[in-house]
C-alpha cells in the first residue's frame, strides 16, 4: 500500500528525528515523506533531509495549518495521505497499516489514530515525560480503545490522521481558520455522504510540553476556529466555571486512583483553568451548543473505562538520537 505521508514543521528539531525513525521501521515500506516548514532556524530542514524527505518551504508570514498541509498535498504522488505532527511518534511498526487499512472501504475519505502521552518507558530514549495528567485523561475521551469503521459525528485529529487525496481535490482544507480544519474538512465530508473512520490501533505519542500560556492560546484559538464551523455555538461563563470545576474534580480522583495524585494536583488545577477560560473567550458570543460535541470534546470520563487495551504486537525500540 502507497502513501505519502506529510510532516507540519517549524523548529521540531527535538522530536522529529523519532517520528522519521518511526516511519522507518513501519512494516509498509519506503513512504513518500514529504516536509512542509515555515521558517524553522534549528535543525529540522537538515534532520529531515537526513531522513531522506522531500522539503517544502512556506514562507511565516503566509501560514496557516491549512494553508501548510495544502501545499503539502499539493505536492504528494500518491492518493492516499498521511498526516503526522512533527512531535509525534509512532508505538507499533504496524502504525501505517492500521491507520490506512479501512482505506478498503471506498466510502472512508478520512481515518484518524489512537493519540497517548508520554511515559516513564520512554525516558530512557531521551524523550521527556512532559504529558501533563489533565492531557493524558483528555486523550483518553477523545481516543477510546475501541476502533469504530463509521462514526456518527466529524470529530477527527490531523496529528495522526489520513484522507484520500482524490477527495480533497473537491474541497481543500481552509486556509483561513485560526485552527480545526481537521474537524472542518471532517463535518464537509460527512455532509457529502462519505465515511469517517477511528483506528485505535494506530496508535501514536503525542509530546506537549506547553506553558499555561501555550495551553491558554492553543483553545482560545480552537475555540475561535470552532465558532466559524459551528455559528451556532456558544460557551457560556456558568459552562466555564462548570466545567472547570467538573473536569478538575474527575482529574483529582483519576490521579487518586492511579497514585499520581500529589505529582499532578498543580498541573491539574492550571491546566484545566487555562483550558476552559481559553475555551470560553472564543464561544461568548455564540448562542446554542451542539450537545454530542460538547461531550466529545470537554466532558470528563467516567470512573469505570477499561484500562488501556494491549496489543500482541511488540512496540518500537526507540534510541536516544546523537
Amino acid at each position: 500500500m502507497s502513501c505519502s505521508i506529510i510532516i507540519r514543521t517549524f523548529n521540531e528539531s527535538r522530536f522529529l528525528p523519532y517520528l522519521l525513525d518511526g516511519i522507518c521501521k513501519q512494516t509498509i515500506r519506503n513512504p513518500e515523506v514529504i516536509v512542509v516548514d515555515s521558517g524553522s532556524t534549528d535543525d529540522t530542514v537538515a534532520i529531515a533531509q537526513r531522513f531522506g524527505a522531500r522539503i517544502i518551504q512556506i514562507d511565516p508570514r503566509e501560514f496557516s495549518f491549512g494553508r501548510s498541509l495544502n501545499r503539502g498535498i499539493e505536492a504528494a504522488s500518491h492518493d492516499l495521505l498521511v498526516f503526522a505532527s512533527a512531535h509525534v511518534f509512532p508505538v507499533f511498526p504496524d502504525w501505517l497499516e492500521s491507520l490506512l487499512s479501512p482505506f478498503s472501504d471506498p466510502a472512508v475519505a478520512l481515518t484518524y489514530g489512537k493519540q497517548r502521552g508520554t511515559s516513564p518507558a520512554y525516558i530512557t530514549s531521551g524523550i521527556p515525560n512532559t504529558t501533563k495528567f489533565s492531557e493524558s485523561e483528555i486523550f483518553k475521551i477523545w481516543f477510546p480503545d475501541s476502533s469504530n469503521s463509521d462514526q456518527s459525528h466529524p470529530f477527527c485529529n490531523n496529528a495522526n490522521a489520513a484522507i484520500r487525496k482524490s477527495i480533497w481535490l473537491k474541497r481543500p482544507y481552509d486556509e483561513d481558520l485560526t485552527g480545526l480544519e481537521d474537524l472542518d474538512w471532517a463535518k464537509w465530508a460527512k455532509s457529502e455522504g462519505y465515511k469517517i473512520a477511528y483506528s485505535a490501533e494506530a496508535e501514536i505519542v503525542h509530546i506537549h510540553n506547553e506553558t499555561p500560556a501555550g495551553v491558554y492560546k492553543r483553545y482560545e484559538r480552537e475555540a475561535m476556529a470552532f465558532k466559524i464551523i459551528y455559528p451556532e455555538a456558544h460557551f457560556s461563563a456558568y459552562d466555564m466555571i462548570r466545567m472547570i470545576i467538573s473536569n478538575i474534580w474527575s482529574d483529582c480522583r483519576h490521579a487518586l486512583q492511579q497514585g499520581v495524585f500529589w505529582r499532578s494536583l498543580a498541573s491539574i488545577f492550571w491546566f484545566r483553568y487555562q483550558q476552559f477560560t481559553g475555551t470560553y473567550l472564543g464561544y461568548r458570543r455564540s448562542v446554542i451548543w451542539n450537545w454530542q460535541l460538547r461531550q466529545t470534546f470537554y466532558y470528563p470520563r467516567g470512573m469505570n473505562d477499561t484500562a488501556d487495551s494491549q496489543r500482541k504486537i511488540q512496540p518500537i525500540e526507540y534510541n536516544k538520537p546523537d
